[in-house]
């Protein structure tokens, strides 16, 4: 007994570990890869509908690519990025955001050729972050971006394709269409300079984040969370008073779009983007569903991204969300059904049951195949699978028969059990001949010839 149990012990060490997931990482099945692929097809679908075509860009980019556009003190480049040196000594990162990689691709595959382009794409990306409820170190986001257009009905197409995104989704309630405007650069200066006069007037009662940030990035203390910040910002100067007509002119022309086009909103004068390229539009998509991590779409004009990447000066809008947070949102998809599973009670007829399952799925039908397990269980499962029919393959006088049996017969009409029967006749004739039919089976003999 003691060997026994040395031996397991034994046994038990050369056990290999028991491998575990990438802390922030994440596996999805079942339930939570339908909601994932849902909330991508219909993304999607909308932007087919809006005209958007799609664009695949590298994972990898060079660091430089996101340094430059996130800026080198950020807490995303600083603190989050997962880079690495290659073999050949070059610094590398896996993206963070899509923006600055399409637009990397928009100048070094020169693009500019084909402007004005809608884009969209989807996939993962990466941050190096404390993983918490609807944030992951690698998380996935959906992309939609208007290159080459500055009018502003661009700025219109986009929030309106994610608006109507979220109602296709189902994500109405508690969901509000955050709206602001960030004006041209003369605004936008003289409302930054603004900014400076009042809270260096205020400095010693600023956070140290907002203290460093009024040297950096002014515009980010309207950010803060600190309750000190937030009296201070209360009063700051607002953008209004700094906006040029042009800029004005130009965010009335977006209100009214939205207008135009159904799309509610509310305007958030604080909501605001910390980078000089950014013009114009910025809003968020915001839920009360989610807490802290309210935004679930959050996008802007930055026009003057391109040029600072070392591209031609060119007009862009466009937004992000996160998947994982839609997921979070959205009602359990429901899942299409097969139309058919092909099954046989009765080893040996592998081959006939293959035949079948290719002549169906060539003509389009969604077939699967069950030939495992006990044989006489097959049909129990396969009524289990979730199928609107079952087609039994069985031997009959030394040859296959095969007996379409319709398992959802009461909730449609017998036109369409009878259509639907002609259908599968249409897809196994070949090898088979029809000998009879009536709504209860539809068998089929292997021809002699």
């Amino acid at each position: 007994m003691a060997a026994n149990r040395a031996a397991m012990s034994e046994s038990q060490k050369s056990r290999p570990e028991k491998p575990q997931a990438v802390r922030g990482m994440q596996d999805m099945l079942g339930e939570q890869a339908e909601r994932f692929d849902h909330v991508v097809a219909k993304f999607r679908e909308v932007g087919r509908r809006f005209g958007f075509r799609p664009v695949q860009v590298p994972v990898v980019e060079f660091t430089s690519v996101f340094a430059r556009t996130l800026g080198e003190t950020t807490d995303v480049v600083s603190k989050e990025m997962y880079s690495f040196e290659d073999r050949g000594g070059e610094s590398l990162t896996l993206r963070p955001e899509f923006t600055a990689g399409i637009c990397r691709a928009f100048i070094s595959e020169g693009w500019q050729q084909h402007v004005p382009l809608k884009l969209v794409t989807h996939g993962p990306l990466f941050r190096y972050e404390r993983p918490q409820k609807g944030r992951y170190r690698q998380f996935h986001q959906i992309d939609a971006e208007v290159i080459g257009a500055a009018e502003p009905a661009a700025d219109v197409e986009v929030i309106a394709f994610a608006d109507m995104l979220l109602k296709e989704l189902g994500i109405v309630d508690g969901v509000t269409l955050q709206l602001n405007t960030l004006g041209d650069a003369q605004t936008r200066d003289a409302w930054r300079d603004g900014l400076v006069r009042h809270f260096s007037s205020h400095a010693s009662a600023l956070s140290d984040d907002s203290r460093r940030r009024l040297e950096t990035n002014p515009l980010r203390i309207l950010d803060s969370k600190d309750a000190g910040d937030r009296a201070l910002v209360a009063d700051a100067p607002t953008i209004d008073a700094h906006m040029s007509a042009e800029a004005g002119a130009f965010f009335d022309k977006v209100q009214r779009g939205l207008e135009a086009s159904g799309v509610a909103y509310e305007r958030a004068a604080g909501l605001v983007r910390g980078f000089d390229y950014y013009r114009h539009t910025a809003f968020e998509f915001v839920t009360d569903r989610l807490g802290a991590q309210g935004t679930v779409i959050g996008g802007g004009r930055y026009d003057g991204l391109i040029e600072t990447m070392g591209g031609p000066s060119t007009p862009a809008v466009g937004w992000a969300g996160g998947i994982e947070r839609l997921m979070m949102l959205v009602e359990a998809p429901v899942v299409d059904e097969l139309d058919t599973i092909v099954m046989s009670e009765v080893d040996g007829m592998a081959l006939e049951c293959q035949h079948i399952v290719t002549r169906l799925r060539t003509m389009g039908i969604s077939v699967d195949l069950i030939l495992d397990g006990v044989p006489k269980k097959r049909f129990e499962k396969a009524k289990r699978h979730g199928s609107k029919t079952i087609i039994k393959v069985e031997s009959a006088m030394g040859h296959p028969r095969v007996v379409p049996v319709e398992l959802k017969r009461g909730s449609i009409s017998q036109d369409l059990l009878a259509s639907e029967q002609a259908r599968l006749g249409r897809a196994l004739l070949g090898p088979f001949r029809l000998v009879g039919e009536n709504f209860d089976t539809l068998s089929y003999f292997a021809s002699d010839s």
